[in-house]
């Protein structure tokens, strides 16, 4: 049995009851990283009825779950195991999906507890009235996957959820400006921690609010759906990117009807 168990994303005392039980009962830990998860459970050892399990703790990250499948597939129908993300909902912009697949393909059985998620705490405290979201994780770091993945963010019809680390928070916003200033957006710093921080209005004006505060801290950016009636409105911010003929030419082909190659040979 495979249980996968939210963390608090912040506030500890967001932790349900049903998770400590569990955590109780487990037979083997696996967690995006055995550090934060071994000090988050000596905190809540500290704070409420919870006895610290005597089971191991094994790492399960990007860079070696399928690597650790291999390794200990044949025993997770044994033991009782739980795995966690370093906090909020497992599975989602996370490694464990590459255990719930492996559960299913294998039929073994698993379950996911509710819980705390950075998503949806997020676009509840928007504001935003459409009550439809699309969560789209974290953009590239760089480069034209990056302005490509951000011009459909732009141009989606229904309100976005991203993430973003704080060293990127301030070009995110920039990229967007660039794009569309009137933009209505909602970022959160922080949520559920001391220093939570809630800031809504226009592209400009959140960049205006970044120049007085401090960006360090985790952020959740809400994007207003486009309301322009045309995609093509996106293409003389793309025409003055200042990138190479060919990744430009790909860029306008997603947006538009033209192939790449028309556009290439139209830049060039």
């Amino acid at each position: 049995m495979i249980l996968f168990i939210p963390t608090p994303i912040g506030n500890p005392e967001d932790i349900t009851i049903r998770a400590l039980r569990e955590f109780e009962k487990a037979t083997l830990f696996l967690c995006e990283d055995t550090r934060e998860t071994k000090k988050l459970l000596k905190i809540l050892e500290e704070r409420f009825e919870f006895t610290m399990p005597n089971s191991p703790f094994l790492s399960f990250h990007e860079h070696n779950g399928r690597d650790r499948l291999r390794e200990i597939g044949s025993i997770l129908e044994k033991e009782r195991v739980v795995y966690v993300s370093d906090a909020g909902m497992p599975t989602i912009s996370d490694p464990g999906q590459l255990l719930v697949e492996y559960a299913q393909k294998h039929n073994i059985d698993y379950d996911v507890l509710a819980g705390a998620s950075a998503v949806t705490t997020a676009y509840a405290s928007s504001g935003f009235k459409s009550g439809k979201f699309l969560f789209w994780g974290f953009l590239p770091h760089k480069g034209s996957s990056r302005t490509s993945e951000l011009i459909q963010v732009m141009n989606s019809q229904t309100d976005i959820v991203l993430y973003e680390a704080p060293h990127r928070i301030e070009k995110l916003i920039t990229e967007i400006n660039s794009i569309d200033k009137d933009r209505e957006l909602f970022v959160a710093k922080e949520l559920t921690k001391k220093f939570q921080r809630y800031y809504r209005g226009t592209a400009k004006e959140i960049l205006n609010i970044f120049k007085t505060i401090n960006l360090k801290g985790e952020w959740v950016v809400v994007i207003e759906a486009n309301r322009r009636e045309e995609k093509s409105l996106y293409l003389n911010d793309i025409l003055k990117l200042d990138i190479p003929p060919k990744v430009k030419a790909k860029l306008l082909s997603k947006i538009t009807d033209k192939s790449s190659k028309e556009w290439y040979k139209n830049l060039i």
